[in-house]
Formats: C-alpha cells, sequence, structure tokens
C-alpha cells in the first residue's frame, strides 16, 4: 500500500481538516458543528467548542467525543 492508495485518503482529508471548524451528521438526525482536534481508525471524533443542532433543539456542548459509529458524514464548515 502506498501513500496514494484510496483506503487512507479520508484519514488525510481529516488530518488535513484538524483545527478547522467541521459539521456532524448523525444517525438520528443531529448535527455537530465544532473544532476538530482528533480521530482514530474508527473515526470517533474529538471536537472542541462544539455546538448541537436538531429539529427539536440547539445546545453548546463545549469539548465532546462523537462515536464512529453514529456519524453518517463529516464535512467542512462554512
Amino acid at each position: 500500500m502506498g501513500d496514494n492508495d484510496s483506503s487512507s485518503r479520508p484519514f488525510n482529508e481529516l488530518d488535513q481538516a484538524k483545527g478547522k471548524r467541521v459539521i456532524i451528521k448523525l444517525k438520528g438526525g443531529e448535527e455537530i458543528n465544532g473544532i476538530l482536534k482528533s480521530f482514530d481508525q474508527h473515526l470517533n471524533i474529538w471536537l472542541e467548542d462544539a455546538d448541537e443542532n436538531s429539529a427539536q433543539k440547539s445546545r453548546k456542548l463545549g469539548d465532546v467525543l462523537v462515536r464512529g459509529d453514529n456519524i453518517i458524514l463529516i464535512s467542512p464548515s462554512k
């Protein structure tokens, strides 16, 4: 496996997003917006200064760990 292997590309993209604000969409319909601090091979995501947004509520979470098996999408924030 070389550096350009397609299986490593998502991790490269996430690595470049460290320190930047991202939006994470979860299976339950919630969205969490925060600063990406780190992640692991299971796509567990550590965010700082996070906010949760859903149809019913919006609230500040602060620092949060999001389990990778609940994540549908990770995107750069606008």
